[in-house]
């Protein structure tokens, strides 16, 4: 298991936290124990390659028990979002950003991914799930979307066992009632292996596709993606694809080399030809 340092919210997002945790009066009352408590819980420990336990236990909308490693398999890669439905404007704006991202990143819920969304939240049940997911099979507008994007609700111990496999801090404000918790998704291998962290409320499709191709191994996707993974690399500091500057010039100065071997072997033909010209006496 790769291990990085913790990913922090944005200052803007840790003041959207601190906004709905506390509100404007408390924000001016309590600045110093309310930003502690954010900026020491709200992270994301990334932990890459590490495995989840495909056995813990869920409820799914209709109310029934499943495995989480009934969502995985198949050569297809799991986003999985860690959120609570109840939460009144980050989650939203997370399950928003996936929605949006997923409709351009050319890639078919189902057919090429699963996506689990999960309450972290104990208290919420299959009846609030099931609207979450009736709210966003109208969004996405995808065929698949019934039978690839599951909306799960657990007891206290799956869900914390789970966030803990993937890094995934979050907290509750006893005053308030609300979460505190970070902005991102985890990419999973169909084995169960964490392989990508996407953060923010916005995922470059890009970037995303991207992820999602390498998580399945290439069982998923282009040869043109398989193109680009060799030039860009992914960066867990950032989350994100960059341009991987020495792969990068091995490829050119691969494609240089076959250039200069192909002009070689044309300069060659094209001076027996002549050579051949001169000794028959053809013109």
């Amino acid at each position: 298991m790769r291990e990085f340092r913790t990913h922090n919210l944005p200052a803007s997002l840790l003041a959207t936290v601190a906004l709905v945790l506390f509100g404007s009066s408390n924000l001016t009352a309590q600045p110093d124990r309310m930003m502690d408590t954010i900026t020491t819980d709200v992270k994301v420990d990334q932990r890459l390659d590490n495995q989840v336990d495909l056995s813990l236990p869920f409820i799914d909308e209709q109310g029934d028990t499943v495995l989480l490693g009934d969502f995985f398999g198949e050569g297809k890669p799991v986003i999985l979002t860690l959120v609570y439905y109840g939460c009144p404007m980050l989650c939203g704006q997370i399950l928003e950003g996936t929605t949006r991202s997923i409709k351009e990143t050319g890639l078919e819920i189902d057919r090429d991914f699963e996506i689990v969304s999960i309450s972290f939240d104990h208290t919420e049940g299959p009846d609030l799930a099931r609207k979450k997911k009736n709210t966003y099979k109208l969004r996405m507008k995808r065929e698949g979307t019934e039978e690839g994007w599951h909306f799960l609700t657990s007891d206290s111990a799956s869900v914390a066992a789970l966030a803990k496999q993937v890094g995934f801090r979050y907290f509750r404000d006893e005053e308030s009632g609300q979460y505190g918790h970070s902005s991102t998704i985890v990419v999973l291998t169909p084995s169960g292996t964490v392989s990508r962290y996407f953060f923010g409320v916005d995922y470059d499709p890009t970037d995303l596709r991207l992820g999602l191709v390498e998580a399945s191994e290439e069982k998923i996707g282009s040869i043109a993606d398989e193109l680009l993974l060799l030039c860009f690399q992914y960066n867990p500091m950032t989350g994100k694809y960059a341009p991987a500057i020495a792969d990068l010039l091995k490829v050119l100065g691969v494609l240089f080399l076959g250039v200069l071997v192909s002009f070689i072997i044309r300069s060659l033909r094209s001076e027996r030809r002549k050579g051949t010209n001169v000794r028959t006496g053809t013109v």
